[in-house]
């Protein structure tokens, strides 16, 4: 269910309803929107009903909500989420580009391709630490070596790091050392692991898997607000379909069908989407030209040397070109390029 607070609802009156809804064995979550208050109930209520809160001072309505997933829909909050990672907005009318290497390698590797990065005009870094791979004799990442790696680049080049965590011993590190939390395709259904990012507090962007429905990936964000973590972020990352022509297929429609139904910002990774580097501008532009908060994209400079997914890493002057592109079509659909931090 969800409580609609009068416009005018003071601080002590939604504190009210808040202890109410906890008195009744549910747990209560206040999400402040631009004009109003809606609390989020989710639980199960035994004995009480949560209609009677109409009656308290400074709600406007109480709504049944009609579908699984509560916190994240338009329902429970009409305008849309910015999540701040590391001192960048992401979501509302800016759009961001993300770069990095698809697996952090070395010091040397990561720095050559953060500075990339920042020349080009990138305002967050990925990087993975942990890698899950398909095959358990690939390369799996350097763990928290790589972390230690991410962090000391991230203060030479003020660059806002995410990378991935794999499980719950993982997730306490990357919590320690990211800026943001990704939850990788193969993640996406591994409920303990969300649970464990809500508790975090930390940003977390939420990878689609490679054969979800829309209902699920939303599902699965509710998880982590669940735990009383709001800042969450989407990411389409192509689905497995019967088609050979790429990696996967990017499934541009889901970003309109997102942003009709939840307030939550949604990326699009046109790397692991098409798994072709020839393919990455031309996917980038078309989802910033559908409506995408941005893309994230893989970034090597010697990606034929590269210990994980070279063929589908641009380098970095293809990087800013790129940057550049998603500018010209956002100023096209009346959006801007968040900016990135000043270096220090």
């Amino acid at each position: 269910m969800l409580v609609v607070m009068d416009a005018g609802a003071r601080p002590e009156q939604i504190e009210v309803v808040v202890r109410h809804i906890e008195k009744m064995g549910l747990k209560a979550h206040p999400i402040p929107g631009a004009n109003r208050t809606a609390i989020g109930i989710t639980g199960s209520a035994r004995t009480a009903d949560p209609e009677v809160l109409e009656n308290f001072p400074g709600v406007k309505e109480v709504i049944r909500v009609s579908h699984g997933y509560k916190l994240v829909s338009r329902e429970a909050k009409p305008d849309d989420t910015i999540v701040t990672v590391g001192g960048v907005d992401v979501g509302g009318n800016g759009i961001v580009v993300i770069g990095g290497p698809c697996a952090v390698e070395s010091l040397d590797q990561t720095r050559a391709i953060a500075e990339g990065i920042k020349r080009g005009g990138g305002q967050l870094l990925r990087g993975g630490a942990y890698k899950p791979r398909t095959s358990p004799y690939s390369f799996q990442g350097l763990g928290e070596r790589g972390l230690e790696i991410l962090a000391r680049v991230r203060e030479e080049f003020e660059l806002p790091i995410i990378t991935e965590a794999i499980d719950d011993e993982s997730i306490a590190l990357v919590a320690q050392y990211a800026d943001c939390i990704q939850i990788g395709a193969r993640n996406m259904q591994n409920y303990s692991l969300l649970k464990s990012a809500g508790r975090t507090r930390k940003p977390v962007l939420l990878k689609r898997g490679m054969a979800a429905m829309l209902d699920e990936l939303l599902l699965c964000a509710e998880y982590i607000m669940a735990e009383g973590n709001y800042q969450v972020m989407l990411c389409e990352r192509g689905v497995r379909t019967f088609a050979d022509h790429t990696r996967n297929t990017v499934d541009l429609s889901i970003v309109p069908a997102i942003k009709r139904i939840s307030h939550l910002p949604i990326l699009v990774d046109p790397s692991h989407g098409t798994g072709k580097r020839n393919k990455v501008l031309p996917m980038s532009r078309a989802a910033i030209a559908i409506g995408a908060d941005g893309v994230l994209v893989e970034v090597h400079h010697k990606p034929e040397e590269a210990l994980s997914d070279g063929p589908q890493a641009i380098l970095p002057d293809e990087f800013a070109r790129l940057v550049r592109e998603c500018e010209a079509v956002a100023q096209v659909v009346g959006r801007t390029l968040q900016p990135a931090l000043a270096a220090s």
